[in-house]
């Protein structure tokens, strides 16, 4: 159900939007901005942050050592990919630090909007919780076996090492049920006629709000 009770009604409408990883997300964000539609990306921002921010590269130090940057202070992504991959808890620590930091970012930057509703992507939209905080979500699903083909070919990686990174997200299943919209990313339907569909329902009900 979409989340009416405490947004402002001079704001736009905020969309979470969000899939597996394979599943076509971003191509799903590139048709909304060629309509316009202005995109918070919550994964470039925490990058800027674990780059950027002091008191950021203080606590993943001490959580992980000097060696997660490098002598110049250039954070390795891979080094802490390679740790939270494969290690629940690691992964959450780092959450702890990034999420509130992100989530700041993302109130500062729609106190600047004005369209009827902008879009917040991010790949763990549903795991961090942060879907609660939107009016509405977007899903973007493809089949398993071609998600993970999708990832082979686009990051010339190993199965295996596909399938721990999806561990890191919801099943497919579990986040149909938090979904307010799902895009179909399997071949049956265009793309852009579902993206479509999905921009006119948000702009006439936007009308009401």
């Amino acid at each position: 159900m979409w989340n009416t009770s405490s947004r402002r009604t001079d704001l736009p409408l905020t969309i979470g939007i969000t899939g597996g990883i394979g599943s076509g997300k971003t191509l799903v964000c590139s048709i909304f901005r060629s309509l316009g539609v202005e995109i918070f990306e919550a994964d470039s921002v925490a990058k800027e942050l674990y780059d950027g921010n002091d008191n950021v590269r203080l606590q993943l130090k001490g959580l992980f050592g000097q060696g997660i940057y490098t002598p110049e202070g250039k954070f390795i992504r891979q080094r802490l990919a390679a740790i939270i991959f494969s290690d629940r808890e690691a992964l959450q620590k780092v959450n702890a630090i990034i999420h509130p930091l992100v989530k700041a970012a993302f109130e500062k930057w729609i106190q600047q909007k004005t369209g009827v509703y902008v879009l917040h992507e991010a790949a763990i939209l549903f795991e961090s919780g942060f879907y609660k905080l939107m009016d509405a979500n977007i899903l973007v699903t493809a089949p398993y076996e071609m998600r993970i083909q999708r990832v082979i070919d686009r990051d010339h990686v190993l199965r295996e090492d596909v399938i721990i990174r999806m561990q890191n997200q919801f099943a497919e299943e579990e986040s149909l049920k938090m979904a307010d919209f799902v895009i179909r990313n399997d071949g049956s339907e265009f793309i852009i006629k579902q993206v479509l569909e999905i921009d006119k329902r948000l702009k006439e009900d936007g009308k009401f709000w």
